[in-house]
Parts: C-alpha cells; structure tokens; sequence
C-alpha cells in the first residue's frame, strides 16, 4: 500500500480492477489507498487532518488482516524519525525510505527486506550530515 486503508475495501481484487493511469479523486477507494493513516488516536475510522482520506485505529488493521488471511501490512507515505515504525502490535509497519526528507527532517530512510522464509529485516539509511556554508565534507579538505 501507499498511504493506507480504506472503509470502501472489502476486497483485494478492488485494488486490481481500479482503472490506470487515472486521476486521483477527492473521495474514495483510490483517494483513501493514497491518503489514509494509521492513528492510535483512531478508534475505526476518523477524519484525516491532512484535510483529504481518513485515519484508521488498530481494530481497523486488524480487521483487515483477518479478512484476508494476512500478516502485515506494508505502507509508506509518512515521514518517520527511524526510517521504519510499526503500529498495531506489528501488524502494520510505515517505511519511509527518504533520509533528510526535503532537507527539513532529520529522519533516516530505511528499507525492508524479505526473505525466503518471510523474515523481514530492515537496513537504516542515515541522514547526511549538515553542511554550513564554506566547510568540508571529505578528509582531503577540499572545499564543495
């Protein structure tokens, strides 16, 4: 998934027959697949502060999961400090794989792998170090 769940998903094939390319409507399954996020704040579904989509609480992971016979869901579309973040008791994990995001986060970037036996690990991607103006970044000392 990129963004989350969406109360209009009640199966997987939905997510196959959504027409593409398309525009993303303001409302909607595909709007909510883009948009939504998890909130532990949320108990079932609430309004998204980002004005667009929904939140989901864990009941609503777990709901989800059961339905359709899965583990874990895996997101994106949010910035977290770590790279990776789970929520739900694991059930969903939000990976995030720009360092340094728009220069104005000091996040770190992570990206997860799978094995053949469906062990998940994560490698870390750390943000770059700041540069002031006139200094250096490599142990020759020249100036960028």
């Amino acid at each position: 998934m990129h963004g989350g769940l969406s109360p209009e998903l009640n199966k997987l094939d939905q997510i196959l027959n959504l027409n593409r390319p398309t525009d993303v409507p303001d409302t909607g399954l595909l709007c909510d697949l883009l948009w939504s996020d998890p909130s532990n704040e949320a108990q079932g579904w609430a309004m998204n502060d980002r004005g667009v989509s929904y939140t989901f609480g864990p009941d609503k992971v777990a709901e989800f999961l059961e339905k359709h016979d899965l583990d874990l869901i895996c997101r994106a579309h949010q910035v977290v400090e770590d790279g990776y973040e789970f929520f739900a008791d694991r059930q969903l994990v939000t990976i995030f794989s720009a360092p340094n995001y728009c220069g104005e986060f000091d996040n770190a970037g992570a990206m997860m792998s799978v094995d053949e036996t469906l062990m998940c690990s994560f490698q870390i991607l750390k943000p770059a170090r700041k540069m002031l103006p006139g200094s250096t970044n490599n142990k020759s000392g020249f100036k960028i």
